[in-house]
């Protein structure tokens, strides 16, 4: 992609998240993402063919963000246990540190959520990118607990408990985000999933 359009296109995903989280996904238009950017209908259209497929950029840029910073957590925990025992629960916490909960992004997704709810077309494009993530994710974990000498014992019901405990714990992280009995319960959450899916090898 020429280096012209890649910036376009970016300025048009910030100015996108910008407005989205500000209006309302529902009541965005692509009017509305073009005068935040400072662009015409054409130079979007030239980029995306409607607002969904321009969220759905926007997740997949973030999920990949996401995936490198839990891979680099995952590195770091490893690296610290070649001069000492491997903590789980020190890995868990910095894994979850490498998985933001930001205010605007969550009420942005939660948002698009109800759209393809009503919109059947988009559930299985929503639900095949959820199974892609859950698929990069697998073997990051899989690699966490293989540090603390376990293995996983059913894959499938590991990822989506930890896509579950995630959605439900942003919640109150955003609801209480000064109380970090919240970020610890948290990290206790996800090391107990952990622990529940897998034994010991």
């Amino acid at each position: 992609m020429p280096r012209s359009r890649a910036q376009t296109r970016e300025r048009l995903l910030v100015a996108a998240l910008d407005v989205f989280a500000d209006e309302g996904f529902g009541r965005s238009t692509v009017e509305q993402v073009c005068e935040r950017a400072g662009f015409s209908r054409g130079a979007f259209y030239s980029n995306f063919d409607s607002l969904d497929e321009l969220f759905l950029a926007m997740w997949e840029q973030r999920s990949a963000a996401m995936l490198d910073g839990i891979r680099n957590a995952v590195t770091t925990a490893e690296s610290d246990a070649a001069t000492e025992p491997f903590d789980l629960d020190r890995a868990a916490a910095r894994i979850l540190a490498a998985i933001p909960v930001e205010d605007r992004w969550y009420r942005v997704t939660a948002e698009f959520t109800a759209h393809a709810l009503r919109n059947p077309e988009l559930k299985p494009v929503m639900a095949a990118r959820e199974s892609a993530i859950q698929a990069t994710i697998l073997p990051i974990v899989e690699a966490a607990l293989g540090g603390a000498g376990r293995v996983v014992t059913d894959a499938q019901a590991l990822c989506r408990a930890l896509v579950a405990v995630h959605d439900g714990t942003s919640v109150q992280v955003l609801m209480e985000p000064d109380d970090p009995r919240i970020t610890r319960a948290r990290v206790d959450l996800f090391v107990h999933v952990l622990r529940s899916y897998s034994e010991n090898d």
